[in-house]
Formats: structure tokens, sequence, C-alpha cells
């Protein structure tokens, strides 16, 4: 496993890069709510702020839903409170957005037994890039990554992480195109077993949520996964473009039915103003946000932090 001294290397290399979460929400917090941190800057909250809050909070991507929750829990509190100094408001609101994106402890690999993380997500949402990003991610734990190269119907896909293999120097284990995705993963599994990779990522097609076969196709590969190693896939990751919006949300609901995602990889965060997509998959699903991507680099993936995400939304510790 890796030391705590190579771990620190590994940070201080991501900080000297400039890449953190703050460099990654830039977009996000010179738009919406760079605009909100102005509005709370008025020495006195009134209604006309309560409802600009709003406006900017659902124009951010939060949601309807999640938005107004938040804005009538912190508006009690400041009543209840008699906080009305906008310092007060502001930090009352943060505290309530980093509650929204708290989910519990997230999975731990284990020595024991392969770790199987199963990837989903929607042609173009940045998917085989990030499963780069988790292979080095778990390299530099100490671990033997291998690549299941399930997306069998996208002309190039199998190629293209390949590729990714190569660069990263871990195996993939690919039939032909057109093969059967859950029999790939099958091959995958035992190769793993032989071989002694202790960390297997699985590609799959890039579908479209909606298309009814292929989501049957994902299923299939989710029971031979569990029937072939108990208590897999450890993690089920749904790769989400941040500068989808809301779209991303209608994507989550469909993927969570079919195969139980337990964490989102939200790629592309440092391409959107509208960061705030992240409270509205938590507050209407429940799902925990696990890692972010933040450029094009196969180290630039951070594990999600709560705590500096909603720091970054409203200010650059750089």
């Amino acid at each position: 496993m890796v030391s705590d001294g190579e771990r620190l290397n590994r940070e201080r290399e991501m900080f000297r890069r400039g890449k953190s979460i703050e460099q990654g929400l830039t977009r996000t917090r010179r738009s919406f709510f760079g605009r909100i941190g102005s509005l709370l800057g008025q020495s006195e909250i009134g209604d006309e702020v309560w409802e600009e809050l709003e406006e900017l909070l659902i124009q951010a991507d939060v949601g309807v839903a999640a938005t107004v929750d938040l804005v009538q829990t912190v508006r009690d509190q400041a009543d209840s409170e008699g906080l009305r100094s906008a310092g007060l408001v502001e930090e009352a609101l943060r505290q309530k957005l980093v509650g929204i994106l708290v989910q519990g402890p997230g999975t731990s690999c284990t020595k024991d037994g392969p770790w199987i993380i199963l990837v989903v997500g929607v042609n173009g949402s940045g998917k085989t890039t990030s499963i780069a990003k988790l292979a080095r991610y778990h390299q530099q734990q100490g671990r033997k990554v291998l690549l299941a190269a399930a997306d069998t119907f996208r002309a190039g896909a199998t190629e293209q992480l390949r590729i990714w293999g190569e660069r990263l120097g871990a195996d993939v284990i690919a039939h032909q195109p057109g093969a059967d995705p859950a029999a790939v993963v099958y091959d995958a599994i035992q190769a793993g077993e032989a071989r002694g990779a202790d960390t297997l990522i699985v590609d799959t097609a890039g579908r479209l949520h909606t298309k009814y076969n292929l989501m049957q196709e994902l299923e299939k590969i989710y029971r031979v996964i569990k029937k072939q190693v108990a208590g897999a896939p450890q993690e089920t990751l749904l790769v989400l473009d941040a500068t989808t919006g809301q779209n991303a949300l209608s994507q989550a609901r469909y993927f969570n039915d079919v195969v139980d995602v337990n964490g989102i990889f939200l790629a592309k965060l440092d391409g959107t103003a509208k960061g705030g997509i992240v409270f509205a998959i938590a507050t209407e699903l429940g799902i925990p946000i696990r890692y972010v991507g933040i450029g094009e680099e196969l180290d630039d993936l951070l594990e999600f932090d709560a705590q500096k995400f909603v720091a970054g939304l409203f200010e650059d510790s750089s």
C-alpha cells in the first residue's frame, strides 16, 4: 500500500500544478456562487435578498426542490437565531450546503479478494478518461489494476481503452467488437484472479439511459459480477458530465434503478459554471459524490470533500 509520505508527495504535486477543488470551481465561483457571495455582502438581509438567493441557486442547477428547502431552512434559522448580518447568514448557508453533500463514509478497498468497480454513463460524459484516472489513482495506492473493455458496441471503444492501458501499464481484457459484454466481464474476473490483480475496473457501453435493451445488457453484467465475486461490485460509479446540468440528474435516476449506483464520478467540473448540480443529486437521490475530474491529465482526479467543495464555491484559497 502507498505510504503516508508518498501520498503527501502526490498532494504536493497536485498543489504545485494548481490542481485543487478551488481551481476546478473557478468558473462556478465566478458566476452564480460569486454573485451569491456579493448578494450576501449587503448590510442587511431582507425579503428581496432571500428571493434573489433562491433565483441564483436555481440558475446554478441546485434544483428547484433542493433550493426551496435550502433557502427556507436557512431563513428559518436566521429568524430563530436573530441572524441579520450577511456574514452569519452566509456561514449558515455554507453549513447547510455541506450537510446536503455529506452522505456518510465512502467505500474503502480491502486486501482480500478482487475489488471490482463497475463504471457506467452515457457517451460523451468523459467515462473512458475517468476510468483511466481511476486506474492511476488505484495504482498510486499500490494496487495492481486490470481493465475490462465491456463497451463492445461503440466502434473504437476497446482501442481507446487499450491506449490508456498502455499508458498506465495495465492489462486490458477485451473481445471482438459486438461481443457479449457480460462474457468480457466474466473473462476479466478469471484473468484478474490468475494474474493477481486486486482491482478490476469495468468499462461499459456509453448507452443512452432510455434504451431498454442496452440497459438490460448492463443489468446482465451486474448479475455476472455479483455471481462470480461475493459482495461485488464494491463500487458502482456513474460518470456524469458536470456541464450537462439537470440532464445529469435524469441520467442518475435511470442508472440507479438498474445497477444500484453507490457513487458519482463528476467529470469536467472545471468546465462548468453550474456546479450546483451536485446538490440536486445529493438531495433527490442520496448518491454521494466520490470523485471529481478537474482536467485532462491522468492525475487530475480528486477525492470529493464536501467542506472543500463548498468553500471552493465561495472563495479562492490560492
